[in-house]
């Protein structure tokens, strides 16, 4: 049997399996779900082994088709990287750069480097996905992400981007604290209302300060709970006296100089890996080259 499969047919399986269905695989293709379905059987066909397993509400890889999957994703992709490259050799950078990001660098690290970005390569269209939990950017249909170093994959490359250490900061309002007292030690904020944060998939982001060179986890009383969809949200809810909150330092900057918020045992505040973009190869698309260069700047 010859095992001749388009190259573009593999394409259409690979959307399939990132988007879990042939509807949505052809939607984001361009392409009717009966084409899709067509392609994919005539590649099953082809090779003589089921792909996909479907059901009337979803449709999952077989260990075959999940096999296959994960042997040509970086394989084709590297072919349109280096099909872009050729494109693009006089070195005018243009095209795409799509990205997948945290909520967390939307605030202040990521639009300094877009700006400079968008200054240098006009012809250049971004496109920002903002998720928290950590993604599978090929499958996601993305250049690179950005995370921070313990959650990034193995097999992936990275480099800092933004600062290359931020401070977990505890902070409140003036009149929270005069209500219910400053701490003293990391050990009464037992005894304190917390502004915390949960992670997609249940566990909350913990308070981590430092004690004698040693890391002290402390628990406060959990009356404010906000998804980390939401992180933006959550110094309104300090400012407005309903407790303690802990987030990056960098983001407080601006109330500890107006005095709508105070620091809260900055003396054992942790210092943590500032976040990282990664990406899966060294030859990348020329949008995503130029994007790393301007990052080496700052």
């Amino acid at each position: 049997m010859k095992n001749n499969v388009s190259p573009n047919d593999l394409l259409v399986l690979l959307a399939v399996v990132g988007e879990g269905g042939f509807r949505t695989a052809a939607k984001r293709l361009g392409l009717a779900p009966s084409k899709v379905s067509a392609t994919v059987s005539r590649i099953e066909k082809q090779l003589g082994v089921p792909l996909l397993l479907r059901t009337t509400r979803s449709v999952h890889a077989t260990d075959q088709g999940r096999a296959l999957v994960d042997r040509i994703q970086p394989l084709l992709r590297e072919v349109a990287a280096a099909c872009h490259d050729a494109a693009n050799s006089t070195g005018r950078v243009q095209g795409n750069l799509k990205l997948n990001v945290p909520g967390a660098v939307m605030p202040d690290i990521l639009p300094p480097l877009l700006v400079e970005y968008q200054r240098r390569y006009p012809e250049v269209d971004v496109e920002i996905v903002v998720e928290n939990n950590l993604v599978d950017i090929i499958a996601a249909g993305c250049d690179a992400g950005i995370r921070y170093g313990a959650s990034i994959e193995k097999d992936m490359l990275s480099v800092p981007i933004g600062p290359r250490v931020q401070q977990i900061a505890l902070a409140a309002s003036p009149s929270y604290l005069e209500e219910h007292g400053q701490p003293q030690s990391p050990y009464e904020l037992m005894d304190h209302i917390g502004i915390r944060y949960r992670l997609p998939g249940g566990p909350l982001l913990p308070w981590s300060l430092v004690s004698n060179d040693m890391v002290v986890r402390v628990e406060p009383l959990n009356r404010l709970i906000l998804s980390v969809n939401a992180i933006n949200t959550g110094l309104s809810y300090a400012r407005a006296s309903l407790g303690i909150i802990g987030t990056f330092a960098n983001w407080l900057v601006d109330d500890f100089r107006m005095g709508t918020l105070v620091p809260v045992l900055q003396q054992y505040w942790a210092d943590e890996e500032g976040p990282r973009i990664y990406y899966p190869s060294r030859f990348m698309p020329l949008p995503l080259r130029a994007f790393l260069d301007v990052c080496a700047l700052r």
